[in-house]
């Protein structure tokens, strides 16, 4: 893809690919995506005046009352839809005040152009960047309804590890991966590489530059395709474009995908480990040979930061009731706030990069991809700086099988909060480091715990298929 950068340049890249139509998009709070879309023309004849919107109709939004709202472009985002008959352009959107054209505090993107901006003014870097990792499943039948007298989900898959002894249409032909067996048989036990492939290929049509794909360890068709890092902001725009083509591609071949962080009881669930790092005039700040894992000062401060907020931080990178699901120990869930080189039980690992100074990083293990990755990407980037400003300590790094500790051991280490109301109240009660620069408003804070508790309320109000198992004959 082209990197557009004004209307010009758009223009010319609409008339030479022949576009005909412009797809508008931008996120609501919670971080799924929402569109409309425009011929060319008007895209561009309204590409400075902008695109007006009922914000009331958005979850996170505006009150009736003061509905409007609206849209201007980011014309580095835009790739062609390889989906659309007609040849569409996608282009991102940043929300706006309709009156001013301030940003609108509660834009999701905006809260990460002014992390951005934030990182720079402290002198402490001009970049962050941002790696994720978006696990999900390919299904290939998924029901489910909720209501006053029924409550149930059903969940299938050609590969699940169930179906070994199921009657299936020409002969079961077995060679289905067994619970947590899918790190990452050949096929035929692997039956998504054709799939996976084609995905693949979708994704680099629309610009992401893929680095690997492969079978995840979960039976029934849990799978992880990774791409280049990208600067904060992209890097969530990113993680937008890949849900989207993951799930159009799947939906063509008669399958569901979903990003849901803990689908199925008893095997591992979906996370988005994020990899980030800070550089400055081309430098990477976090790297600095001799030191543990050749770690610099800042990067362990960052470090610090991070763990000291995590509770708060796991507010926006874990932010549903099925998010506390996957964070249980046993199922390479990182619950353990700690940091380690190499050790996948801690909450943030340090990947073992030689000595190449430009590929050291840090991965924090805990989020998964129901998060709104701009707010996600923000909380994080924030709580590190807040480390490297007040050289924030972490613990000591752990080496060893954080799961195989004593008892007394294991009380000595902080862990990740066991439910969203506990994550919630800890952001309630731990934001300033948030709305240093006035990245985080008050106002977001706010329309946040109270859109995610009246979440949870309804998830504690409903009783629960497997209460039904255990306590029907009380």
């Amino acid at each position: 893809m082209a990197l557009l950068t004004n209307k010009n340049e758009t223009a010319r890249y609409i008339e030479d690919n022949e576009v005909e139509f412009v797809d508008i998009r931008f996120t609501d709070l919670p971080g799924v995506q929402q569109h409309f879309n425009v011929p060319v023309d008007e895209f561009l004849d309204n590409y400075e005046a902008g695109f007006a919107f009922d914000g009331s109709s958005i979850r996170g939004f505006q009150s009736i009352n003061e509905s409007d709202m609206k849209l201007l472009p980011c014309p580095q985002t835009a790739y062609i839809d390889p989906f659309r008959n007609h040849v569409t352009l996608v282009v991102i959107m940043n929300v706006v005040d309709p009156f001013t054209n301030e940003p609108y505090s509660r834009d999701p993107r905006q809260v990460s152009m002014k992390a951005e901006k934030y990182l720079q003014e402290t002198g402490i870097a001009d970049t962050a960047f941002f790696a994720p990792e978006a696990e999900f499943y390919i299904f290939d039948d998924v029901r489910f309804e909720t209501s006053a007298a029924r409550s149930f989900y059903t969940i299938d898959s050609e590969e699940a590890a169930w179906n070994t002894g199921a009657e299936e249409v020409g002969g079961n032909l077995a060679h289905k991966p067994r619970f947590k067996g899918g790190y990452f048989p050949v096929p035929p036990v692997d039956h998504f590489a054709d799939l996976r492939d084609e995905i693949t290929a979708r994704l680099a049509q629309t610009g992401l530059h893929i680095e690997r794909a492969h079978h995840e360890v979960g039976t029934a068709g849990q799978q992880e395709i990774n791409y280049r890092f990208n600067k904060l902001k992209f890097a969530a725009d990113d993680v937008l474009r890949f849900k989207y083509v993951v799930k159009n591609t799947v939906n063509e071949f008669g399958k569901t995908a979903t990003f849901l962080p803990k689908p199925i009881s008893g095997d591992n669930g979906s996370g988005m480990h994020c990899h980030q790092s800070l550089w400055k005039n081309g430098e990477n700040l976090f790297f600095e040979s001799g030191k543990y894992g050749d770690l610099s000062d800042i990067a362990r401060w960052y470090i610090g930061g991070l763990i000291k907020h995590a509770e708060a931080v796991i507010a926006f990178t874990n932010p549903t009731t099925n998010s506390y699901h996957r964070l249980v120990p046993g199922f390479e869930a990182p619950v353990n706030l700690v940091y380690s080189a190499r050790n996948r039980s801690a909450a943030i690992r340090i990947p073992i990069t030689g000595d190449n100074p430009k590929a050291k990083r840090i991965e924090f293990r805990v989020p998964d991809p129901s998060s709104n990755p701009y707010l996600a990407f923000a909380a994080q980037l924030m709580a590190g700086l807040d480390g490297i400003l007040n050289h924030i300590e972490p613990p000591s790094p752990v080496d060893s099988n954080i799961y195989e500790l004593s008892a007394d051991q294991q009380l000595s280490i902080k862990h990740v909060p066991v439910s969203l109301e506990e994550a919630l109240n800890a952001l309630e009660n731990d934001s300033e480091f948030l709305m240093k620069g006035n990245v985080f408003s008050k106002d977001l804070i706010e329309t946040w715990l109270e859109f995610k508790r009246a979440e949870a309320a309804e998830f504690q109000t409903r009783p629960h298929p497997h209460e039904f198992e255990l306590y029907y004959d009380c």
